[in-house]
C-alpha cells in the first residue's frame, strides 16, 4: 500500500472518511475509508488497497520485464506486452502526460502568451534567427532559443509552482525543470527562466511585461544595444 495521507490526517480522520492512495501498479490515486485502511494494516486476508482496480491487479500476476522511465529515467517494472508496446516507456500516468507535452510537436498545444510572443519577436528581430519549441539544442524542449548567443527562455505558468493536479507531478515538473537548467549549463547555454504564473488569462498589456524582459535580455547579450 502506498499512502498519500500523512499521519496527522489519518488520526484525524472519521471511520468512514475516504482516503488517497496510489496505486502500486499504475500510480492512480484512489480513495478508501479509514476503517477499510485500518482492516488491511491489521493484516484482514479478504482485504487489499494496493490496487485499484481488478485489472491492475491482475496484471501484477503477468510477466514482467524491467525498463526506465523515458521522462524521469527511473527504473521499474511493466508486464511484457506494456514494455514492447511503444519505443517510449512512462512509469507514471504523470511523466507520460508531462513528457508529451514537453516533446510536443511544434505549434501544437501552445499557449496564446507563447504564440504572440513569437510573432513580436520576429517583427523585432527579423534578421535573428530564433527558435521556438524545439529540443535540437539540449534534447528536451526550450520555449525560445537563439543559437547565435547561446540564449534561451522558458515560459513557466502556474503548473511549474503549484501542486494544480498533484504534489507528485509537480515535483517531476520541477526535476524536468532542474534537469533543463544542468543540459543548458552543459552546452553553454544561458537559460533564463520567467514566471508566467500570475497571468491567468492571455491579454495583449499584460503579455508587454514579459516581452520587455525578453527584449532586454536579448539587447544585452548582442554585440550592439540595437535590434
Amino acid at each position: 500500500m502506498i499512502p498519500r495521507y500523512n499521519k496527522k490526517e489519518f488520526s484525524q480522520a472519521k471511520s468512514r472518511q475516504l482516503l488517497p492512495i496510489q496505486c502500486s501498479w499504475c500510480g492512480k490515486i484512489f480513495l478508501k475509508p479509514k476503517n477499510y485502511i485500518q482492516a488491511y494494516i491489521k493484516g484482514k486476508a479478504h482485504i487489499t488497497i494496493d490496487y485499484c482496480s481488478p485489472e491492475c491487479k491482475n496484471q501484477t500476476q503477468e510477466e514482467k520485464v524491467k525498463g526506465i522511465c523515458t521522462s524521469c529515467h527511473t527504473p521499474f517494472e511493466r508486464i511484457k506486452s506494456q514494455i514492447t508496446r511503444s519505443k517510449n516507456l512512462f512509469c507514471s500516468l504523470s511523466c507520460s502526460t508531462y513528457y508529451n507535452n514537453t516533446h510536443k510537436i511544434r505549434g501544437t498545444r501552445r499557449s496564446k502568451l507563447e504564440a504572440w510572443i513569437e510573432e513580436q519577436l520576429k517583427i523585432l528581430y527579423p534578421h535573428l534567427e530564433i527558435l521556438f519549441n524545439q529540443k535540437n539544442a539540449i534534447g528536451s524542449e526550450l520555449d525560445i532559443f537563439i543559437p547565435s548567443l547561446k540564449l534561451a527562455f522558458e515560459l513557466n505558468g502556474i503548473f511549474h509552482f503549484e501542486p494544480i493536479f498533484s504534489e507528485e507531478k509537480l515535483q517531476r515538473i520541477q526535476e524536468m525543470d532542474k534537469q533543463k537548467f544542468k543540459l543548458c549549463h552543459q552546452n553553454n547555454i544561458s537559460l533564463c527562466v520567467i514566471d508566467t504564473s500570475k497571468q491567468k488569462y492571455f491579454k495583449e498589456a499584460s503579455s508587454k511585461i514579459f516581452l520587455k524582459i525578453i527584449t532586454d535580455i536579448i539587447s544585452n547579450h548582442l554585440p550592439s544595444k540595437s535590434t
